[in-house]
């Protein structure tokens, strides 16, 4: 296809891959769908898929990272981004244009600079369409990472963000950059990097890490909150999310009545998601929230803070209880409450709600 064919907002050949909520939470993906009128989009990313669900577009959902959907799309495809800041959205961009083939180019619409990124050379009249199109500028861009060995540069933090590894909170940024490095089956903080030791215990439990390869990121997954939605089904299967919110869609099936979740993180993000979707939540909580999303549950939700011991031990033994056939909700948090009796109080809903 001549470039001339793509004129004028007719893009039907071309894939558009979005990463992040927030380009569905400030309009870019409305716009860019109305403006270019892309043959497919692509959503990668779990508080991505959130967001889009939540606004009603037409997109297809990929659970993978965005370097290997673009591999996976061929021809004539690109990448929007809404980085929280205009220099942590390049950095992303260095970073997924590090991941393709030699041979690969990436295009990249970075929303929050209205800026289109050519990457490694490549396809310099597609990329001059687009920012015509969008009215953004253009920038030709190499990605120099070329990052190897035992540590891993997290670039782009702000002072007091949280540091993330693999979805498990590391610990607490202190520089723009932050170096962690492999070693012994878990990782070490290098620089940049307040560490908290219960995450990197956590993260050492899953087995060795491939930080060359692994999901790194720094500050909230969503700015937006939740939206309301459901209701799920009174019965079905309850899924647990044990430290992994991260993998929520690939548990949730459409037999979900609720979801256990172990941990605070894990609380605050399966309560977000699934509010919008009506699942209900049980969440093991013991107060070591690092405030990566803003909270919202579903109706029939309940939220209990372990009084003695952490959220790990006491959620494992509610997993072990949970049936794996069906089982009528309201049932299931009747008998997960009494089992509990006085090593954990209810603190959602707040007591004037209940």
């Amino acid at each position: 296809m001549k470039p001339k064919d793509l004129h004028r907002g007719r893009f039907g050949n071309a894939v558009m891959v979005v990463h992040g909520p927030e380009a569905f939470d400030c309009g870019d993906v409305a716009r860019l769908q109305d403006l270019l009128s892309p043959g497919k989009t692509i959503v990668a990313g779990v508080m991505a898929r959130t967001a889009a669900e939540e606004s009603g577009l037409p997109v297809t959902f990929d659970g993978d990272p965005p370097s290997s959907v673009l591999r996976r799309a061929g021809g004539k495809v690109f990448l929007v981004n809404h980085g929280k800041t205009p220099e942590s959205g390049r950095i992303f961009g260095e970073i997924v244009a590090s991941r393709l083939p030699a041979e690969s180019s990436l295009v990249q619409l970075e929303c929050s600079s209205r800026t289109v990124y050519l990457w490694n050379g490549g396809d310099r009249d597609f990329a001059r369409l687009l920012a015509r199109e969008t009215g953004y500028s253009l920038t030709e861009a190499a990605s120099g990472l070329g990052q190897g060995g035992m540590d891993r540069e997290i670039r782009g933090c702000l002072p007091g963000e949280a540091v993330q590894v693999q979805g498990i909170v590391i610990g607490t940024a202190l520089a723009e950059k932050v170096v962690i490095r492999s070693r012994d089956g878990g990782i070490e903080a290098i620089s940049g990097l307040r560490p908290k030791a219960h995450g990197l215990e956590k993260l050492a439990r899953m087995g060795g890490i491939d930080l060359s390869r692994a999901w790194c990121k720094s500050g909230s997954v969503r700015i937006a909150p939740p939206r309301k939605g459901g209701p799920a089904p009174a019965s079905g299967r309850i899924v647990v999310a044990d430290h992994c919110g991260k993998d929520l869609y690939r548990l949730i099936t459409p037999d979900t009545c609720g979801v256990l979740a172990i941990g605070d993180d894990t609380t605050a993000v399966s309560g977000h998601i699934c509010s919008h979707l009506g699942i209900p939540v049980f969440g093991v909580v013991d107060g070591d929230v690092d405030g990566l999303v803003e909270a919202g549950y579903a109706f029939g939700s309940v939220v209990v803070e372990v009084v003695e011991g952490r959220d790990d031990e006491v959620g494992r033994e509610l997993a072990a209880m949970t049936p794996e056939g069906p089982v009528a909700w309201s049932d299931w948090i009747a008998r997960a409450l009494a089992f509990l009796g006085n090593r954990c109080r209810v603190i959602y809903p707040p007591p004037g709600a209940r």
